[in-house]
């Protein structure tokens, strides 16, 4: 049974900092892509992706330049830095895995980030 579980969200002043993480168990395919979604209430919105392969990385234009995403293969886990926060990125993030970018099998349970102003 595949598992994703997200981890680190919490309450965070506009201009901080969070790391996200998503563990991931029961996958046996080497070559996954994770991917980073929001949402806060409207449409959901892709974050960012990365390639367990090479470690290759996709970010939305919206954060681009403040997250950052990193896979750390031993421990299964891929991690999210978001810095710079700003209010508009309060949602609950959720972590999802796949073949491809545009296909995702498997989905986490979401963590809550609130940037406050």
């Amino acid at each position: 049974e595949v598992q994703l579980v997200e981890s680190g969200g919490g309450l965070v002043q506009a201009g901080g900092s969070l790391r996200l993480s998503c563990a991931a168990s029961g996958l046996t395919a080497d070559d996954v892509i994770i991917g980073w979604f929001r949402h806060s209430g409207k449409e959901r919105e892709g974050v960012g992706d990365i390639s367990t392969r090479d470690g290759s990385t996709y970010y939305a234009a919206a954060v681009k330049g403040r997250f950052a995403l990193s896979s750390d293969n031993a421990k299964n886990t891929v991690y999210l830095q978001m810095n710079s926060l700003k209010p508009e990125d309060t949602a609950v993030y959720y972590c999802a895995a796949g073949p491809d970018r545009w296909t995702y099998d498997y989905w986490g349970q979401g963590t809550q980030v609130t940037v406050s102003s």
